[in-house]
């Protein structure tokens, strides 16, 4: 899962600061809207079950994601993850076994995003748990030059069993503005809350005018 990006007081943050990205202005945050429009992610796939009720959802507002990817799940269900691209997602290496960057080697780490590259021909990045050292961040780009490090705007706090569904829906309807890039996770964990509030969302936002498009890969 995508979460605990900068620790205090509390364990994440749903907006995230706008001195978290002065500081780290070489990850991607947000992108650049003149329009109303919104970046759907969705983490930790592809999943058997879930995977392909998200793609419904979506295609039920004609709404474009971007699914980071665990390599090993690439692996055990590559008809989902076929099923991502055929249907116009984007999608993104989320590392092989979705290792958490502030507590593994630089060379393990780069070792085990290199694997999940090797079945995910992709330029789109984002660490689990949004944890990366920068050492890795820079091997990340001497290996993938046109590497795209991928953070997030809003989090929906989906994974997080202390907070209600509501609550969820809550955290991407009073946080997001257009150029929002918003992270669901495709999970079991997060199912309960994603199963509420994604299709809550999609109508919000489509009721307002937005659209919904994937990262761009290129």
């Amino acid at each position: 899962m995508a979460g605990l990006i900068f620790e205090r007081m509390q364990r994440y943050f749903i907006k995230t600061p706008w001195l978290v990205k002065r500081i780290f202005s070489s990850y991607v945050w947000s992108l650049p809207a003149t329009d109303k429009r919104l970046y759907l992610t969705f983490d930790d796939g592809p999943h058997p079950a879930i995977t392909p009720w998200v793609l419904d959802e979506l295609k039920k507002f004609d709404a474009k994601a971007t699914f980071f990817c665990i390599g090993k799940n690439v692996c055990d269900h590559p008809q989902v993850f076929q099923q991502i691209s055929t249907e116009g997602h984007s999608i993104g290496n989320h590392t092989f076994h979705h290792l958490n960057g502030w507590k593994t080697p630089a060379k393990e780490y780069m070792a085990d995003v290199e694997a999940a590259a090797a079945c995910l021909p992709t330029n789109l990045f984002r660490p689990p748990y949004g944890r990366i050292k920068r050492s890795q961040a820079a091997g990340i780009r001497s290996v993938f030059p046109n590497a795209k490090i991928i953070m997030w705007d809003v989090l929906s706090g989906d994974f997080d069993q202390s907070i209600s569904p509501e609550q969820c829906l809550q955290n991407v309807l009073q946080k997001t503005v257009p150029g929002s890039i918003i992270v669901f996770h495709d999970s079991e964990k997060a199912y309960p809350h994603l199963a509420y509030a994604l299709p809550k969302v999609l109508a919000a936002f489509a009721a307002s005018g937005y659209s919904f498009k994937a990262i761009n890969n290129v």
